[in-house]
């Protein structure tokens, strides 16, 4: 891509930038191995599934079954969570049972991503991604602390604030530089998944709060895109029609629709908009040279209002975690692990600075230099 074409992409700053306005991003998206595989698959969605069907093999085998003959898959987080204090006793403690398991999975990714030279003396780990958001995840959250804290590693584990569906969303904010704030009240966002895409209209209420721990979302569009099955470019097309109409929405309730668009997206993000590896599960080949997601959306939004439209993309874990800043500043080093597919994973340094946001933007290209090195090393180490 031609420098002149990064500029307009951008506008700002790097696509999957180490340095960003409140905070330093140390590592994401770390793929740690040991003798079993993925560190991040004894910790996901799937891996609990999978628990939960272990735990009811022997009551199967006698008839006993809570659940009879639904498969483990299918049965709804609402229905686990009902389980959980209802007045059945044995399905209570099957499911119990996959929770502990479940936590002491959790417990040891946890510890291997401590021991790394990019997640030492992480004071709190903020824990999204759909397991996140049911009564069985936070309880799953809390023992892992728990165990984590039996073994005198002081880290707390705390589910993320926002729905997990919206803190994708709302942590683009901070993706943008502070001036932005100043004269708009609402950026458009998108949150892209193996399975979805949503876009919204997040509202600052920057009056409200300038550390934007008011912000909301207004209006949010949800594309199963796994349902469909498109290719790359149709997958291209339908989100920009998503954001144009959500443009045309803005404008009609009278917002000042900032002219940028934060995105999180899975994989390495490289600094032009490409992606360097981690989107296996998107619609065609998203890890193509020949394919630039920000420069496409551009072609198709070039301007917001009368100005000209920037993007921003990141790892859609470090934008999940971006969400959680306004809550994360009596800490100083702080993580997100995002539960879902995969183990979605990032490490923070608070940037306590007087110039407020925006500041140091020329420091960029340092931190994303940093958080390469780290990943690397944090690469290297996983069969410590």
């Amino acid at each position: 891509m031609a420098t002149d074409e990064l500029v307009k992409t951008t506008g700002i700053a790097h696509h999957g930038a180490g340095r960003l306005p409140s905070v330093d991003v140390d590592s994401f998206n770390i793929e740690m191995k040991d003798e079993e595989g993925f560190l991040g698959d004894r910790a996901s969605k799937g891996a609990f599934r999978e628990m939960l069907d272990r735990w009811r093999k022997p009551l199967r085998k006698s008839g006993e079954d809570p659940f009879g003959d639904e498969p483990s898959e299918e049965i709804s987080k609402k229905t686990l969570d009902a389980i959980l204090v209802g007045d059945d006793t044995m399905a209570s403690a099957l499911v119990h049972s996959a929770i502990e398991e479940f936590a002491q999975q959790l417990a040891y990714v946890t510890r291997r991503f401590l021991k790394t030279k990019a997640w030492a003396k992480t004071e709190r780990i903020v824990v999204g991604g759909g397991f996140r958001d049911s009564r069985l995840g936070e309880l799953a959250i809390a023992r892992t602390e728990i165990i984590l804290r039996s073994e005198d590693l002081k880290v707390e584990m705390v589910p993320i604030r926002a729905h997990p569906d919206e803190a994708g969303l709302i942590g683009a904010l901070h993706l943008a530089p502070s001036w932005i704030f100043e004269a708009h009240d609402s950026i458009l966002a998108v949150d892209i998944g193996g399975t979805n895409i949503r876009c919204g209209v997040v509202v600052t209420n920057w009056k409200k709060a300038k550390d934007l721990s008011k912000a909301s979302i207004l209006k949010s569009e949800l594309w199963r895109h796994a349902d469909d099955e498109p290719t790359r470019e149709g997958a291209v097309k339908r989100l920009t029609k998503m954001l144009k109409g959500l443009i045309t929405e803005a404008e009609k309730d009278g917002l000042k629709l900032a002219p940028f668009i934060g995105i999180a997206c899975p994989g390495v993000i490289n600094e032009d908009g490409s992606i360097e590896k981690g989107a296996q599960n998107l619609p065609g080949n998203w890890e193509s040279s020949k394919f630039n997601l920000p420069a496409s959306l551009i072609e198709g939004i070039p301007q917001i209002g009368e100005h000209d439209t920037a993007i921003l993309m990141h790892n859609d874990g470090v934008v999940q975690g971006l969400s959680e800043v306004p809550f994360m500043q009596d800490v100083d080093r702080w993580g997100v692990l995002t539960i879902g597919t995969g183990l979605g994973n990032a490490r923070f340094t608070n940037r306590h600075k007087d110039g407020g946001n925006g500041k140091d933007r020329d420091s960029t290209e340092n931190g994303k230099k940093k958080a390469k090195e780290n990943n690397k090393e944090n690469s290297k180490s996983d069969k410590e």
